[in-house]
């Protein structure tokens, strides 16, 4: 019988649900288990690819497409596995299908209400990813905080679970923060109990509390909690604040998570085996160096908006065993200073341009001068999706000198940056999800990647112009990378005569992993960290 792991959140928003759940994932898959891991957000947005990194932080998409939560990001990099627009669905995409079930007369002309339709509708949902993932385990994240209006549905259709599957194979995880007050010097756990409280009166008993906390957590305060809460003081668990996420798995099985969990949940589970995890993430004492790479963006002031770049960049620099510093930067400054730009970079020793969100004319400035800082001085270079047309427009006007806007794309003119062909009248197209990509042999890539053809996530809609395709390579730039076909769509372009440097269409930061980082963030790490011990 497949068994369902539940976890909400209580007190605060961005207590690392997510985490959790991604850590909770990590666990059990490392003790033998099948896993996937779902989010169910409570907002009415069909899905977040409209909303602002500074609403939402970033868009995560997956290889069939789906523009996503960004904590399924965090799943899928926790337990290694590729999900799939089944694994994210919002309060908009749950209420738009029961209104199209609705005017197809569905429902017999009955009344349709938020119980049995809505939670209904939702618990379908729970049951078809498990259906499609074949998992043993369905570990499910509710968004937002226990005593929201728009969490009731979610939380009630997990309620119900409990009846449809039977208690034995449903597991509640409530997430708390225990504040801590520097006048007393003590941790408070009323808030604790006041949200157990909110969440036991929609009729859902947590089985494990999971308490963020900054402090450690004395014997006497999971005493006081179990008490208040109807749980056994072994079932609330500390999960502290660390330096890196990736510590987060080590620490929740050192608290014995997984061991509630197999043992409520009755689960055939393997040993204790996160030696490999251990191995690849480390800890600080094993990191012998480090680089700082400068990440030139827009949003930087909320860093969740560059999250899958940032994590990445992680990854590469611990398959180096080094730590990864970043520099934040806002390109508009850049953009208003561009005398300042050598004294703001000067420290970095790579550069970062990651992928952006309907970008400002200012904002594509302040990258085409991070750009040009970078390939005049040596300095090693990645560009995401907006980084590669802001690569193409630098290189327009600082090596053919022809300058070009990148705002300035019409379909059929000449400009460097063209709109996608509509599929249709008023049918815009973008290129999501997985796209095979071919690389051009003795390429930089291909060395990288240790093949030729490859496959790439992809989030654009706009393409370079293949009317300038000869200029730019009689100039020196490389097209390395293309799409299978006559379009030859441009996907990667490299200078062969810089010592790294390099800028992709796609988001490779997509399909990188702990264990596993990214072929291109893998050797881009490598040649800051090569640049900076030269």
């Amino acid at each position: 019988m497949r068994k369902y792991i539940f976890v909400t959140g209580g007190v605060v928003s961005s207590l690392g649900k997510g985490i959790t759940a991604a850590s909770l994932g990590c666990i059990l898959k490392n003790r033998g288990l099948s896993v996937t891991i779902q989010k169910l957000d409570p907002y009415i947005n069909y899905d977040p690819s409209a909303m602002s990194p500074f609403q939402h932080g970033e868009v995560f998409v997956t290889s069939d497409g789906a523009e996503t939560d960004l904590d399924l990001g965090h799943y899928e990099r926790f337990i290694d596995e590729d999900l799939s627009c089944a694994n994210n669905y919002t309060a908009g995409k749950i209420y738009w299908s029961v209104i199209q079930k609705e005017r197809k007369g569905a429902y017999c002309g009955g009344t349709v209400q938020v119980i049995p339709h809505i939670t209904n509708e939702i618990k379908e949902r729970i049951i078809e990813v498990g259906d499609q993932k074949n998992a043993a385990v369905v570990i499910c994240e509710i968004g937002g905080t226990v005593g929201d209006i728009e969490s009731l549905p979610f939380l009630e259709a997990i309620r119900q679970m409990k009846t449809d599957v039977g208690r034995n194979n449903v597991f509640y995880i409530h997430v708390t923060m225990l504040p801590f007050l520097p006048a007393t010097g003590e941790l408070k756990t009323k808030p604790t109990q006041h949200s157990v409280k909110e969440l036991r009166s929609i009729g859902i008993q947590p089985d494990v509390i999971v308490c963020r906390s900054s402090h450690g957590l004395t014997e006497d305060v999971k005493e006081k909690i179990a008490l208040f809460c109807d749980t056994e003081p072994e079932e609330v668990i500390l999960n502290r604040n660390v330096d890196s996420i990736y510590e987060v798995p080590i620490l929740l099985e050192q608290e014995g998570l997984d061991e509630i969990v197999v043992k409520k949940l009755q689960l055939e589970a393997g040993p204790k085996s996160l030696d490999a995890w251990k191995n690849a993430t480390g800890h600080a004492e094993v990191l012998r160096d480090e680089i700082t790479i400068a990440l030139v963006g827009r949003y930087v002031s909320l860093k969740d908006a560059y999250r899958s770049a940032a994590e990445a960049l992680c990854h590469g620099g611990l398959y180096h065993r080094c730590k990864v510093n970043l520099k934040w930067i806002n390109d508009a400054d850049l953009a208003a200073e561009p005398d300042a730009v050598n004294e703001t970079l000067q420290d970095a020793n790579g550069v970062l341009i990651p992928g952006g969100y309907r970008e400002a004319e200012d904002a594509i400035e302040g990258k085409i001068a991070a750009i040009r800082w970078a390939r005049e001085n040596g300095i090693p270079f990645l560009g995401i999706s907006v980084g590669m047309y802001s690569t193409l427009v630098e290189w327009a006007a600082n090596v053919l000198e022809a300058p070009i806007s990148v705002n300035d794309c019409e379909n059929g003119s000449d400009a460097l940056i063209v709109r996608l062909p509509e599929a249709g009248p008023g049918k815009k197209v973008a290129r999501l999800g997985a796209l095979p990509c071919l690389l051009k042999k003795d390429s930089m890539a291909a060395r990288i990647y240790g093949r030729v053809d490859i496959s790439e996530r992809h989030r654009h809609n706009y393409t370079f112009n293949n009317k300038h395709r000869e200029d730019f390579m009689r100039s020196g730039l490389v097209f390395s990378g293309v799409s299978p076909g006559k379009e030859q769509e441009v996907y990667i372009v490299e200078l062969p005569e810089h010592p790294w440097f390099m800028a992709t269409l796609f988001h490779p930061e997509y399909r990188s992993r702990p264990l596993k980082p990214h072929p291109l963030f893998r050797e881009f790490a490598g040649a800051a960290l090569k640049h900076k011990n030269k």
